[in-house]
């Protein structure tokens, strides 16, 4: 049986960071003293507030706490997140969750660091978030959630999942702000971006001509930047589940594509070739098979004697993925400046997300026909 994660009734206001991880600690780690007690605060974020703590007369464990940004429930499913978090971490994908409280959760440090323009094009590196993804791709999350609950009992698998991003973006629209309470941020957003009746029509646009592409949908990350993916000792682990839910196979990839160009200094230059996607793509569709294979095997007592015929990864095959993950990293785009938008309007983190939203629409807006237009060209 799973153990139950605990819920906390503290609130931790951003003024007071440390105090309010005190409070939690002292629920879930009640023998750590609050004099040995150490205090890291990561600024690398852009949705939360993060501090580490360790116990300074034991250098090992440190707990990570998170308090949710201002107005972020908006945007994301807590609850949601909370299962995804132990879902994921029972199935080896994420790391463990300790405790939530009223605006955060708490929760398990992975040694390592996190990806940089540069890492993230390494082989050794770039094989291993290939696979790692393809991998969770293939997860059944009903049947994890069963696991993951401590039932032995079958639970019936849902085939026809609905995808996330059409919903989602249709929220984001919604709460995106036609006007802003700054005056200043009102003239920047009249400056860069497009009016939001002009955001709605593209979106009206990009479903016509993505639901036709026949992108599976898979249970995906939806948010691979590439502080959430940890490198250490010769393997990945994705973290942050806030948007994790299921999703066409495409987005996943090509938001994590975009994600090349960074956050801090968005540089679309840095998005990846047809060159460097091609052998990326081509790893992930071996890993996805194999995972996929392996997950109907489970279900049946002999294995089918043409396994190795169903493992090989044709040039179609690829060539597919690559212009189905090209054309939803429009969508991701699209996305993401809109969350942008919301953010620029409530968010307490110092970022300046009106420019970080300019660069993803105008991404879009620059790469929308170029995209749009692309054929596989294996026959």
């Amino acid at each position: 049986m799973a153990l139950a994660v605990p819920h906390i009734p503290v609130t931790i206001e951003e003024a007071h960071l440390y105090d309010g991880a005190l409070a939690v600690l002292k629920e879930i780690r009640p023998l750590w003293k609050k004099e040995n007690i150490e205090f890291k605060l990561f600024t690398d974020g852009i949705t939360n507030k993060l501090v580490g703590c360790r116990n300074g007369v034991e250098s090992g464990e440190m707990v990570l706490v998170r308090v949710y940004g201002q107005k972020t429930d908006l945007l994301i499913d807590r609850a949601a997140e909370t299962r995804n978090m132990k879902v994921m971490h029972k199935a080896g994908y994420a790391p463990r969750l300790y405790a939530t409280f009223k605006n955060g959760l708490a929760y398990e440090f992975v040694p390592g660091v996190t990806l940089t323009v540069e890492t993230v094009r390494s082989p050794d590196i770039f094989t291993l978030v290939a696979r790692m993804l393809a991998q969770m791709h293939c997860l059944d999350l009903n049947r994890e959630c069963s696991i993951s609950n401590g039932s032995s009992e079958s639970v019936p698998r849902e085939e026809n999942h609905e995808p996330m991003l059409w919903k989602k973006a249709h929220s984001f629209a919604e709460l995106a702000p036609s006007t802003f309470e700054s005056p200043e941020k009102q003239a920047r957003f009249e400056k860069l971006i497009p009016s939001k009746k002009v955001l709605k029509e593209e979106w009206i646009l990009l479903r016509k001509e993505l639901e036709g592409l026949g992108s599976p949908v898979v249970f995906c990350h939806n948010d691979l930047l590439l502080g959430n993916v940890i490198y250490s000792s010769n393997q990945v682990t994705f973290i942050d589940y806030e948007y994790a839910d299921y999703n066409y196979q495409g987005f996943d990839i090509g938001n994590h594509f975009n994600e090349f160009a960074g956050v801090d200094d968005v540089d679309y230059s840095r998005y990846p070739s047809k060159e460097f996607q091609l052998p990326w793509l081509r790893v992930y569709l071996e890993a996805f098979k194999e995972a996929s294979y392996s997950k109907k095997q489970k279900s049946i007592e002999n294995g089918t004697p043409d396994h190795e015929r169903q493992m090989k990864v044709s040039e179609r095959e690829v060539h597919d993925l690559y212009t189905q993950v090209n054309k939803f990293s429009l969508a991701s785009n699209l996305f993401w400046g809109v969350w942008a938008l919301i953010q620029a309007e409530h968010s307490t983190i110092d970022f300046d997300f009106l420019g970080y939203g300019a660069a993803r629409i105008n991404q879009y807006l620059a790469m929308k026909d170029t995209f749009l237009n692309l054929k596989a060209d294996v026959l």
